[in-house]
């Protein structure tokens, strides 16, 4: 039997239901492959031939004239059996199916998916769907995905994996828009008819790429063997799961999405917790803690200190910190005397640190690098969470993140806050810089904390 793994790394591929009208996905998918740079060959089958975007349309593989490792389904349902059996005698690792209208969709559809399964598993061969966009390898640039483009082909340390049939593609497309989000390699399960969260989990283990996982799952298909995984998988990196259908109302609409099947919440939750992957609740949570485990350290413990422009920001965000298990951390007598010297008010020496209005007194860049430095020097702060606006351009914050990033021994999140365009200009750069960025400090106080899950996690394994 071919590994993931094999199929990852096909190096020729064949794109089945290729039409000659470019604007159809499998013409579009060769004119992805022929425009992000695939380091191997690629070819459309087309009964009729031909070529679209320059690229050739052959009747049948039999007529390919170079080895196929891969090929990617974009044909009628009832189609594709006769299409992965094809494929299977001709040797090939692995087919990606794009196909819809499975076992999401009724008996009919179950039936198509259960021939397709038994095919697989007679010939060895590795099927990744139905109902999917496939892969991502961004080591070599193969993709399955119509819609790619060169941003999301950039080289990256983050693995993600989904059950879904068009979010992985569509957040893929949406992360890569942003500096700091680049992925190492990527899978859409879909449907699940052989390759499976479990099998995802321990390719992302072994690939030297990846250094951090993040997984959308609606259900676990073998809940001993995922675990096994995510308890190997987490000694060397962190794993990330967002859970879909954990409510009643989302496990019926599991049922239909992916044909999943539903699965305890509580008891899930706790068998993660025990193997020691963090679970996030939402997209923009598991963007802000991918980020965290990307750009820094992990936190030695609980204590958290806050500097901010915002008192209203910053209780927000103390309150988070509680609901997180968070402490507020204590400042050393050190640290106090040294925030005393650009903070006027006792009490707003005190965590959290309020900067205004002293920073028109000494100057944003002063304040600024003062409290953040000692801060960075006190034994009882674990982590920073800066509560900023954002600046018509982001020179006011050069010289803290200067600082940040010479002394990187603990985790430092920045919050903005103001006009779009404004966050989105000092966003950049504060990526392009390596350091964490979110919209609302809520968001960093959660990924902080599971920053910390993580450690203690890492800490119990030794």
């Amino acid at each position: 039997m071919f590994s993931l793994k094999d199929v990852m790394e096909s190096e020729n591929l064949v794109v089945m239901g290729a039409s000659r009208d470019p604007y159809k996905p499998g013409s579009m998918l060769l004119k992805v492959l022929k425009e992000t740079g695939f380091r191997g060959k690629f070819a459309g089958l087309n009964p009729k031939g031909g070529e679209t975007h320059g690229v050739p349309l052959y009747p049948s593989l039999d007529d390919v004239p170079f080895p196929v490792h891969l090929a990617a389904l974009i044909v009628p349902t009832a189609s594709v059996p006769q299409c992965v059996k094809d494929c299977a005698e001709h040797g090939l690792r692995g087919v990606v199916i794009s196909s819809e209208g499975f076992a999401e969709t009724g008996p009919e559809g179950a039936a198509y998916q259960q021939e397709v399964r038994e095919i697989l598993k007679a010939t060895g061969m590795r099927g990744i769907g139905p109902n999917t966009m496939g892969i991502l390898n961004t080591q070599t640039g193969l993709t399955t995905a119509y819609f790619a483009d060169e941003r999301m082909v950039r080289p990256g340390p983050i693995g993600f994996a989904a059950q879904s049939g068009i979010f992985v593609g569509a957040l893929l497309r949406y992360l890569s828009s942003f500096e700091a989000f680049r992925v190492s390699k990527a899978l859409g399960l879909g449907n699940k008819v052989d390759v499976d969260e479990s099998d995802a989990l321990e390719f992302f283990m072994d690939d030297p790429q990846t250094q951090i996982v993040g997984l959308y799952l609606e259900d676990i298909r073998d809940g001993a063997r995922f675990l096994e995984a995510a308890r190997k998988a987490v000694i060397r990196k962190p794993v990330l799961v967002l859970k879909g259908g954990r409510t009643s109302a989302g496990a019926r609409a599991t049922a239909t999405h992916t044909a999943s099947l539903a699965v305890d919440d509580a008891v899930l939750d706790g068998a993660l917790r025990q193997a020691g992957v963090v679970r996030v609740r939402g997209i923009d949570e598991l963007m802000m803690s991918l980020l965290g485990f990307r750009f820094m350290p992990l936190p030695r413990g609980d204590r958290l200190a806050l500097v901010t422009f915002s008192g209203a920001q910053a209780i927000m965000s103390i309150d988070a910190a509680a609901d997180e298990g968070l402490q507020v951390a204590r400042f050393a007598r050190e640290t106090q005397e040294r925030l005393g010297r650009v903070i006027t008010a006792s009490s707003k020496a005190r965590n959290p640190v309020d900067i205004y209005p002293d920073m028109n007194v000494h100057g944003f860049e002063k304040i600024s690098t003062e409290i953040v430095g000692a801060l960075l020097e006190d034994d009882g702060v674990d982590g920073i969470l800066f509560i900023c606006f954002a600046t018509p351009t982001p020179d006011p914050y050069r010289p803290v993140v200067d600082l940040v990033r010479e002394r990187k021994r603990k985790p430092v999140f920045f919050s903005l806050l103001g006009e779009r365009e404004s966050v989105e200009m000092n966003r950049a750069f504060f990526e392009e810089n390596e350091l964490p960025v979110c919209l609302f400090p809520e968001m960093a106080v959660r990924a902080f904390a599971n920053m910390r899950r993580y450690a203690r996690v890492r800490e119990r394994l030794g």
